[in-house]
């Protein structure tokens, strides 16, 4: 089995994966880019990790695309992508737990004031606030894909009223007018691009949070801004951006009521991701049905 491996990794991160890939399995021979363009008549899949453009060109055998990231919007604006071969999205369990991990972190600071009484300790100012109970902050997950889902079950397993949403289902604004903490778990495709805007925060009520935990193209900045300096939104904990890194003159950073993570909400785990990998590969190299395909119609 040849394999390249494609990607805009560090030299320590791709040989982290080649050694997570390689351990198990075996039977595979990694390529690089460069590999792959003097050799493209050997290449039968590729494992990804938002591969250069043009890199998955020219490679007659190729039989399966697997994307080492849950979210494939920039694999798939890639006009070069070969349209007649398969294209998997990660599903890995160890990175579904991580982002329940992390929306029932943003929700337990919001709802208790911990990021309140981080800057009071900045302040050496002592001042205890009011405390509700979990069932009395009602939360809104946007999508019930792998991670909205995980995220939703997490959340609620510690009291908290939550209420999960798809595009496809019950409309929007309704649920929004009822949501103290929105979370954005949606896949980015070209109706749920900006969907974050003013219209969006002014139906949440007043004194609301968001957190957007999917991509930093969910959200209109500028809207986010406003609605924050308004006092209509309480607080915003945001891990993606337009541009990552975040660029250090960005308003973002030094918000009070905006908490920063580096696109760190959800890391992919090489041990667990490898595992996921491979299974795709073995099943697509034999003819059987590959797991987590992507409708490139759709975009995810």
């Amino acid at each position: 089995m040849n394999v390249l491996l494609s990607g805009d990794f560090g030299a320590d991160e791709r040989a982290r994966w080649q050694r997570a890939l390689a351990a198990v399995i075996p039977e595979a021979r990694w390529l690089d880019e460069a590999g792959a363009r003097t050799q493209p008549d050997v290449v039968q899949a590729a494992v990804v990790a938002n591969p250069p453009p043009g890199s998955l060109q020219g490679l007659p055998r190729l039989r399966l695309i697997q994307s080492l990231w849950a979210g494939v919007d920039r694999l798939l604006a890639d006009t070069t992508l070969p349209a007649g071969v398969p294209v998997a999205r990660m599903v890995d369990p160890a990175m579904n737990a991580a982002m329940g991990e992390t929306a029932l972190w943003a929700v337990l600071s919001l709802h208790r004031g911990f990021f309140e009484y981080a800057q009071r300790q900045r302040e050496a100012r002592w001042q205890v606030h009011a405390q509700r109970r979990a069932d009395e902050v009602r939360v809104l997950v946007l999508g019930q894909g792998q991670m909205g889902r995980a995220a939703a079950r997490c959340i609620a397993q510690q009291g908290y009223a939550v209420t999960s949403w798809r595009r496809d289902g019950t409309p929007l604004p309704p649920l929004l007018g009822r949501a103290q903490i929105a979370i954005n778990l949606l896949p980015l495709t070209p109706d749920t691009r900006g969907l974050l805007d003013a219209a969006f925060f002014a139906a949440l009520p007043p004194g609301a949070s968001v957190v957007n935990l999917a991509r930093g193209a969910h959200v209109v900045d500028a809207d986010l801004l406003a609605a924050l300096a308004s006092g209509h939104l309480h607080h915003a904990v945001l891990d993606v951006f337009h541009t990552e890194p975040l660029p250090p003159e960005h308003p973002f950073w030094r918000h009070p009521g905006v908490t920063v993570l580096p696109h760190a909400a959800a890391l992919t785990d090489p041990r667990s991701a490898a595992t996921v990998a491979a299974a795709n590969l073995r099943a697509a190299l034999a003819g059987q049905p590959v797991a987590h395909l992507v409708s490139r119609s759709v975009g995810y």
